[in-house]
């Protein structure tokens, strides 16, 4: 949607959270952001200003990325709304009732995603739809 550029992608984060804040009508993506920013009260003080832009977040100094933790719960959900890869929709059912939290099962779904992304990326290649599903398999 907004190719490689990172400061439109999180402005869009940060202007959706806006509107949130102030009760402006959301598009359907806008309301799909502004409802993962909701679950993620730690974030809510850098999603009101301008430094979250520009701001680094390295792994090395103990940083986690928020915008790539948001967006992995928002590729989540646009995969169970689409039930693709095919069965990913019954695996985080079941994750889900295992935990017994959407959230969390979410949380651990992202473990999976986040090395199917990885092994995909060190490949050069599409992710493993198989593997990926295997792993969250034995999440249930």
């Amino acid at each position: 949607m907004f190719g490689q550029d990172r400061n439109r992608l999180r402005r869009y984060y940060l202007e959706a959270w806006e509107k949130q804040q102030t009760g402006t009508a959301l598009e359907p993506l806008e309301a799909l952001i502004a409802g993962v920013i909701g679950q993620h009260p730690e974030y809510h003080s850098l999603l009101r200003s301008e430094d979250a832009l520009d701001k680094d977040f390295s792994p090395e100094q103990g940083q986690s990325n928020p915008f790539l933790h948001m967006g992995m719960h928002i590729s989540l959900a646009e995969q169970i709304n689409t039930n693709r890869p095919p069965g990913i929709r019954d695996a985080y059912q079941k994750i889900k009732e295992k935990l017994g939290d959407a959230h969390a099962a979410e949380h651990q779904m992202m473990e999976c995603l986040g090395l199917a992304l990885w092994e995909a990326q060190q490949q050069n290649r599409a992710p493993d739809e198989t593997a990926y599903l295997e792993c969250l398999k034995k999440l249930a």
